[in-house]
């Protein structure tokens, strides 16, 4: 049997902010929105609604449509994914997007936890679509691409895309004061027991987050939020997911996952290690220097490298993981970053789901060695972190996979606006920095809905 044939129909431009607000209240849809600087890892935006099916994962069970399922998420993802080709001109023509959160990941790893389920929302999440737009930023050309679309269907969607009209501004956010899952000392006090298992010798590195909630405001438009997020913190890897009763996945991550490409070529490209921006850019240039010579932040970086090294070799080809970038310095709205990258080929026979599989959660956001790092995590935290350091994936229809970690992210469900920062700890990490770096990471989102006052900035 034929493959399902790809689709492509160009069409006009649309301001992503216009999209957002015409369609971003729709259960289901989904908004992978590239910002900042326009460059390799910030190019597409990809842009979906109206799924023809939806997966959720809640408690380690799936979901289908609403009807409780009998096969695990690979499975359905595999089973629900059509195979088809994409249009060259683009890099996604319909397939599925969603996210996969770190308890499902925990489940991954058979790591047991001593935190409940909470009430951030599903462990998992995937619309399953048709079709998508998809704009490309660095030639202002945008696309309907889709899979096995006839005329008609595709006319329609087309016209559908045309009707959107200019937005007006967002509303301006309220005030909302966050709440930390642990206050400032006994966040210090989880690094310092860190640094002493490390010493210990029990793991190399681990990462120790920290969590704020608030109550969600009546009325709050999740989509509004995310309109304000994305002008405050573009990002090469921004999205904008709404599910399932309330339930709204806001990023704006700089930190892509992992990339598998049409021949199998996997990437990744972790980050490990942060400082702030500058008020010059004499400021910046001093701030870069001391990142790329920083030793603690060097050790951290390297760490993961060599962890990720091991997750893709899981599935690649033998002696085909390469490091072709090591502590290179990108920067963001508001901090400097260490990222290198790791690359690998598939085996023959494997493919996205199997890549996640031996890959989540993400090494960046968990520590080496990765399995006991999960264990440390889990007794030094004080509250699950749900879909936070988990990873927003899409797989296309021809088998390509883009991903993201889940940082930088605001989770909202019926009752509550969630946020989360963290960072790598190594034996010579002092609690107090780390107290600040993750200060400093969570900052620019709970500054969406005012001033927060940092009750521990002082040790």
């Amino acid at each position: 049997m034929a493959s399902p044939a790809p689709c492509l129909l160009p069409v006009a431009w649309r301001d992503v902010d216009d999209v957002l607000a015409a369609w971003g209240k729709r259960p289901g849809f989904a908004c992978l929105d590239s910002g900042g600087p326009v460059g390799p890892r910030a190019r597409w935006t990809i842009i979906c609604r109206d799924p023809v099916h939806w997966i959720e994962q809640r408690d380690g069970t799936c979901w289908l449509d609403g009807a409780k399922a009998a096969h695990d998420l690979p499975h359905l993802l595999r089973q629900c994914v059509p195979d088809g080709g994409c249009p060259p001109e683009v890099p996604f023509a319909g397939g599925a997007i969603g996210f996969i959160g770190y308890g499902a990941g925990q489940r991954m790893e058979g790591i047991s936890t001593r935190h409940g389920a909470g009430d951030d929302g599903p462990e998992a999440a995937f619309g399953l679509y048709d079709h998508a737009f998809v704009l490309d930023r660095e030639t202002g050309r945008a696309w309907l691409a889709g899979t096995d679309l006839d005329a008609a269907r595709m006319a329609v969607l087309a016209a559908q895309w045309v009707a959107i009209g200019p937005a007006a501004q967002p509303l301006p956010l309220p005030m909302v004061r966050f709440r930390p899952d642990q206050e400032a000392a006994a966040y210090r006090a989880a690094v310092a027991q860190a640094v002493a298992r490390i010493a210990a010798g029990e793991v190399f590195q681990v990462n120790i987050t920290g969590r704020m909630r608030a109550d969600r405001p009546a009325g709050l438009s999740a989509v509004d939020v995310y309109r304000t997020l994305r002008v405050t913190s573009p990002a090469p890897f921004g999205a904008f997911m709404a599910g399932n009763g309330g339930f709204a996945l806001l990023g704006a991550s700089p930190e892509r996952f992992l990339s598998l490409d049409g021949a199998g070529r996997v990437s990744t490209r972790p980050i490990k290690g942060t400082a702030p921006r500058g008020a010059t850019a004499q400021d910046d240039a001093r701030l870069v220097h001391g990142l790329r010579h920083d030793a603690k932040e060097l050790a951290e970086n390297l760490m993961i490298v060599d962890l990720m090294r091991n997750d893709i070799g899981r599935v690649a080809r033998m002696g085909s993981v390469a490091v072709p970038e090591l502590f290179a310095v990108e920067t963001f709205a508001h901090v400097h970053h260490l990222v290198s990258e790791i690359t690998g080929w598939l085996e023959p026979g494997r493919d996205a789901c199997d890549l996640l599989a031996a890959t989540l959660p993400p090494g960046s956001v968990t520590g080496a060695p990765k399995h006991r790092a999960m264990q440390v995590i889990d007794a030094l935290e004080a509250s699950p972190r749900g879909a936070y350091c988990g990873t927003m994936v899409r797989i296309g229809c021809d088998g390509t996979m883009d991903s993201a970690v889940i940082i930088r992210t605001l989770v909202l469900t019926r009752a509550h606006v969630t946020a989360a920062a963290g960072g790598g700890i190594t034996v010579e990490s002092d609690p107090a920095r780390e107290y600040r770096e993750m200060w400093l990471k969570i900052a620019a989102l709970l500054a969406l809905f005012g001033p927060q006052a940092d009750e521990g900035n002082t040790p």
